[in-house]
């Protein structure tokens, strides 16, 4: 699927199912947008995710979505991998019925009021305490500082209930107009939730580490925020499921029973507007998804993985939704950047512990 001003990444095994490609369509056919690009794990939604959209004259607050800011935030919690034990671990996040249910100071309180701070939040948003698995590039991984005895911890979170009400008020089909007080406007609001998700992601981290008992503060090895709207000298870059590739290294997970890669952009991405995968997308919408698989698992199995990975989850019907098959291989989807030379594969990390709630 290729066009003047619309361009789908993929190839070989990878899935794009029709709809999504719909959508891709429809957006590039809006007014003012210029070039329209899906990546390889595109899916539909509301809007299609896994695009990046560039416009002039005006953008579309739609296309960004209501989770401003969604992103993951990748840290290491300082424990030595030899000193991780699954089932203490385990045991105690079993323990959390809502992350919100913990009390935790909020050091943002003038500048981040939200009363969700330090959660996660449903749908695809997780918390991972993971590990190295394999290192494809010793000198690529050295290069950015990854620790490879220790524990791991990738937060996948946005902008809460403070991205929708954004969202609410500044919807438009026809899209906001450049230089108009309401462009300007909800320009500030979603700075500002682009700046609460990400503190949202580090309150989260070192909740979760008191929880299973680490006392060390966590340490930031990167971000990437993924539904976000960005000024540049080409006009507005609208990315909805998609991380920049001019910020250094990203990481592309898959799903809790699938490997989270780290990447390094190649330095020409431009075909894809600078932009690189969030992940594996999804496979199968989320009303299907006991119906197909139910009877393969049962209520210990579904809380395990091929992995040896554990799963807390409380909701059983989340824990169906977001079972391994109800994803993309994103083996595929890493094979397809590298098809088009967009990225370098330093590492690849298998999951320990996925929590939700």
């Amino acid at each position: 699927m290729k066009s003047e001003n619309c361009i789908l990444i993929s190839s070989g095994n990878n899935w794009v199912e029709q709809a999504a490609k719909d959508q891709l369509e429809g957006v590039s056919r809006l007014p003012g947008v210029v070039r329209t690009v899906g990546l390889p794990d595109l899916h539909p939604g509301k809007s299609p995710v896994g695009i990046a959209v560039l416009s002039r004259g005006r953008f579309y607050p739609h296309l960004i979505g209501n989770d401003i800011g969604c992103g993951m935030s990748l840290f290491d919690t300082g424990v030595k991998l030899k000193k991780f034990r699954q089932d203490k671990w385990g045991s105690r996040l079993s323990y959390i019925r809502e992350l919100r249910d913990i009390p935790a100071e909020n050091p943002y309180e003038e500048e981040c009021p939200i009363l969700d701070l330090g959660t996660i939040g449903s749908g695809n948003h997780f918390a991972e305490f993971q590990c190295v698995d394999e290192v494809f590039d010793n000198e690529l991984a050295d290069r950015l500082g990854l620790p490879k005895d220790r524990v791991l911890l990738l937060i996948h979170s946005g902008s809460r209930g403070y991205g929708q009400e954004i969202l609410k008020r500044y919807f438009r089909p026809e899209g906001l107009e450049e230089g108009s007080a309401e462009a300007h406007d909800y320009l500030a609001e979603h700075n500002r939730a682009l700046l609460w998700a990400a503190r949202n992601r580090e309150v989260t981290a070192s909740k979760l580490l008191d929880c299973v008992g680490v006392n060390a503060q966590p340490t930031k090895l990167l971000e990437c925020s993924h539904n976000y709207l960005e000024r540049t000298e080409e006009g507005w870059l609208h990315r909805k499921g998609s991380v920049s590739a001019k910020q250094g290294a990203v990481v592309i997970p898959g799903s809790r029973g699938s490997r989270t890669y780290l990447c390094l952009p190649s330095e020409n991405t431009e075909i894809a507007l600078g932009s690189l995968s969030h992940g594996a997308g999804r496979k199968w919408a989320r009303s299907i998804c006991k119906s197909r698989i139910d009877k393969k698992y049962d209520r210990d199995s579904i809380r395990t993985t091929e992995w040896k990975s554990r799963v807390v989850c409380h909701d059983t019907n989340l824990l169906f939704q977001e079972a391994p098959e109800a994803y993309k291989n994103v083996e595929q989807v890493i094979q397809s950047l590298k098809d088009w030379e967009l990225i370098e594969v330093a590492a690849a990390f298998r999951p320990l512990i996925t929590y939700k709630g």
